[in-house]
């Protein structure tokens, strides 16, 4: 698994003052006890006034997405694990988006996305699906702790291997259990985004990217981005992970997210020329 996660305090200044790109989980990273707090959305707001680009990359629902693209101070979204991306277009005054499978394999798809929830359902005991599942356009996720008293690890194990033996892709966020069929994930659309959407050649231009999250889902971004983040209640999950993040905030949740943002943004002030 690698090296314990060192505390953000230590991250070198002018390593911080060269990103020019956050990336973000929302669950438990943005948001705090379910709810996005004026302090992390503050602290989105804060990283685009500095200069970076802000992008969440999430298991959330394209109806969600919409929104997030939409309303939020963000360059554009990633959502259901990596199914699409979104952005608001301001010149054209539009929300764009780049989904990897078109309208017609969704609709071949659903109904065997409907079969294997009904295994779970009842086969695991407890569980339902999440209340956000009326606007996913590609993934089943299962609700383990959001809505519904908190399963136990043997009961998440089993909706992760339920969906695996029926051939889906198999994540486990802070609340969900998302499984989808296709081999995409998180880190796989992030890069094509990069390249699509910004021009930029994202394993060229990692070290200068940060990713911040705080569970299992989140493994390939953590393995993947020299600098990446885990807010303090990655912890949590320090026995579900495959990769921890380099480094790790003092605060749990939003507060750990705007403890990044400001530490970012306080080195790129730093390291700007003096007005003369």
């Amino acid at each position: 698994m690698g090296a314990d996660p060192r505390p953000i305090a230590a991250f070198s200044r002018a390593a911080a003052a060269a990103v020019h790109t956050v990336f973000a989980d929302i669950d438990d990273t943005l948001t705090t006890g379910g709810r996005l707090t004026a302090e992390a959305y503050s602290a989105l707001e804060a990283l685009r006034e500095a200069g970076l680009r802000v992008v969440p990359v999430t298991g959330r629902p394209a109806g969600w997405c919409d929104h997030i693209a939409r309303m939020w101070p963000v360059d554009a979204v990633v959502g259901e694990n990596g199914a699409f991306w979104m952005w608001h277009d301001a010149s054209a005054g539009k929300l764009r988006a780049r989904h990897l499978l078109d309208e017609a394999r969704r609709a071949e798809l659903a109904d065997r996305l409907a079969a294997v929830r009904e295994r779970i359902l009842r086969e695991v005991p407890g569980c339902a699906p999440a209340t956000d599942q009326f606007c996913r356009l590609y993934d089943l996720a299962i609700d383990f702790r959001e809505d519904v008293a908190p399963l136990a690890s043997a009961q998440i194990d089993r909706i992760v291997a339920l969906m695996r033996e029926a051939g889906m892709n198999a994540k486990v966020s802070s609340i969900h259990v998302n499984g989808w069929f296709g081999s995409w994930d998180k880190l796989a659309t992030t890069r094509l985004m990069m390249r699509e959407r910004f021009g930029l050649d994202l394993d060229a231009e990692r070290v200068r990217c940060v990713f911040v999250g705080d569970s299992p889902n989140d493994a390939p971004m953590f393995a993947f981005f020299p600098n990446a983040v885990g807010v303090a209640n990655v912890l949590d999950f320090r026995d579900r992970l495959d990769a921890l993040p380099a480094w790790i905030t003092h605060s749990r949740c939003g507060a750990g997210f705007a403890e990044l943002a400001r530490m970012l943004i306080e080195a790129r002030d730093a390291s700007a020329p003096a007005p003369r």
